[in-house]
C-alpha cells in the first residue's frame, strides 16, 4: 500500500507544480476559452490544463518503474506501453482541439485509435462475468468492438460532464477512489498480489485529479480542456477494462457475495452521473434534429444552477451523488447484508433529494420586508 501512496503523491505533486507553467504556455499558445452563452465563466480562461495532468501521469509511471515491487506490472505485459501510447495520442489530439477546435469526427477517430492502441498492448475486455461464476470468453470479433466502444463512451461521458469548475476532476477522482478500493479489496481478500495494473492505473488517476483540482475549483484559474477531460476519461476506461474484463470473475463472486451482475455494472454505477448526463444530452439533441456533439446549456449541472444552487454548491451536489453511488458499490463488496446497504443508500439518497429541493426553495422564498421606522414626533410646547 505504501507504494501506491507514493505513486498518488508523485502524480499529485507533479500535476500541481506544473499547472502554472502550463497555464503560461496556454496563454502564449492561444489556448483560451472565450466566454460563450452556454458557459458559466465570465472571463476568458486558459485551457489545456490536461497537459499538466499528463506530466503527472508520466512522473508517476517513471516512479512506479523504479520501485522493485511495482516492476512486476511492467514486466508481466505491455499495459504500461499501451497506457503511455494511447495517452500521448489523446493529449496531442486534445491540445489541437483546445487551440484550433477540430471537428467532432476527427476527435472520434482519434478516440477509436486510442482504443486500438489499448487492444494492441493487451488492454482489452477478454471476459464477461456470468451467473454460474464462469466467465464468458469473448472472441475477437466481439471483444475488439466492445473494448473500443467502452473507451469512446467513457471519454465522451467525462467530456460531457466537464461544464463547471472542478466538476470533471472531482467526479473522476471519486470514481477512481472507488475503483482503487474495490480492486485492492479483491486482491487482499483472496491473497492475490496487490500489484495489479488496474490498481496502479487508478492510483495514478487519483493523484492527477487531486493535483489539478486546487487550480480548477471555483473560481478556476485554468480549465483542463479536452486535453484533460479526454485523458482522464481514457485512464478511467483503462481501469474499467483491467478491473472488469481481466480479473478472475470467480474470485470477484466469492469475495463480494453479491449478485453476479455487479462486476458488469460496477463502473457504470460508479460513473453513472456522467453516463446519464451523456445519454440525456445525446437523446435531447438527436430528438431536436441536431448533432449529438452540438453543445447546449441543458446538462445536469446547468439545471442545478437553474434550480438556484450556486456554482460551488452545484459541483458539491454532483460530488455527493457520485460519492453515494461509489460508496454503495464498495459497501456491497464489504458488507454481507445487501438489503442493509441498499436501505442505507436509499435513505441517504432521499435526504439528498430533500436537500437538493429545499435549499433553493428556501433561498427563493420571499422574506417579509421590515416595517419602516418612523422618527418620533416632537412634542408641541404650549
Amino acid at each position: 500500500m505504501r507504494e501506491y501512496l507514493l505513486i498518488i503523491l508523485v502524480a499529485m505533486v507533479i500535476t500541481y507544480l506544473t499547472v502554472p507553467l502550463v497555464r503560461a504556455f496556454s496563454v502564449r499558445f492561444g489556448a483560451m476559452t472565450a466566454v460563450r452563452d452556454r458557459d458559466v465563466h465570465a472571463i476568458p480562461t486558459p485551457r489545456m490544463g490536461g497537459l499538466a495532468m499528463y506530466f503527472g501521469m508520466l512522473g508517476a509511471m517513471v516512479a512506479a518503474s523504479g520501485l522493485p515491487v511495482m516492476r512486476r506490472v511492467f514486466d508481466d505485459g505491455d499495459v504500461d506501453r499501451g497506457l503511455l501510447l494511447a495517452a500521448t495520442l489523446i493529449v496531442l489530439l486534445g491540445m489541437a482541439d483546445d487551440r484550433f477546435e477540430i471537428d467532432p469526427l476527427t476527435k472520434f477517430a482519434g478516440q477509436v485509435a486510442a482504443g486500438g492502441l489499448f487492444i494492441m498492448n493487451g488492454i482489452q475486455l477478454f471476459t464477461i462475468p456470468l451467473p454460474n461464476g464462469q466467465p464468458l470468453v469473448l472472441p475477437p470479433e466481439y471483444s475488439v468492438p466492445l473494448t473500443i466502444f467502452l473507451v469512446v463512451a467513457t471519454i465522451n461521458a467525462v467530456n460531457f460532464v466537464d461544464g463547471l469548475d472542478g466538476l470533471a476532476a472531482g467526479v473522476v477522482g471519486i470514481a477512481a477512489i472507488a475503483l482503487f478500493a474495490y480492486a485492492s479489496l479483491l486482491s487482499f481478500e483472496e491473497g492475490l498480489s496487490r500489484i495489479q495494473p488496474a490498481t496502479l492505473t487508478t492510483a495514478v488517476l487519483i493523484g492527477m485529479c487531486a493535483g489539478f483540482l486546487p487550480h480548477n475549483f471555483n473560481p478556476a484559474r485554468i480549465f483542463m480542456g479536452d486535453t484533460g477531460s479526454m485523458l482522464i476519461g481514457l485512464l478511467l476506461s483503462a481501469a474499467m477494462i483491467l478491473l472488469t474484463g481481466q480479473f478472475d470473475t470467480a474470485v470477484i463472486g466469492s469475495v463480494t457475495q453479491i449478485p453476479f451482475f455487479l462486476p458488469i455494472l460496477l463502473v457504470p454505477l460508479v460513473v453513472a452521473v456522467p453516463y446519464i448526463d451523456m445519454l440525456l444530452a445525446v437523446w435531447r439533441r438527436t430528438n431536436q434534429g441536431r448533432s449529438p456533439f452540438a453543445p447546449d446549456k441543458l446538462h445536469l449541472h446547468h439545471r442545478l444552477l437553474e434550480l438556484g444552487h450556486s456554482h460551488r454548491r452545484a459541483v458539491l451536489v454532483m460530488y455527493f451523488w457520485v460519492g453515494l453511488l461509489a460508496s454503495c458499490v464498495v459497501a456491497l463488496s464489504l458488507v454481507k447484508s445487501i438489503p442493509l446497504v441498499l436501505s442505507v443508500t436509499g435513505l441517504v439518497a432521499v435526504a439528498g433529494v430533500v436537500g437538493l429541493i429545499a435549499e433553493p426553495w428556501r433561498r427563493r422564498r420571499p422574506r417579509p420586508s421590515p416595517e419602516p421606522v418612523t422618527a418620533p414626533r416632537a412634542r408641541e410646547h404650549v
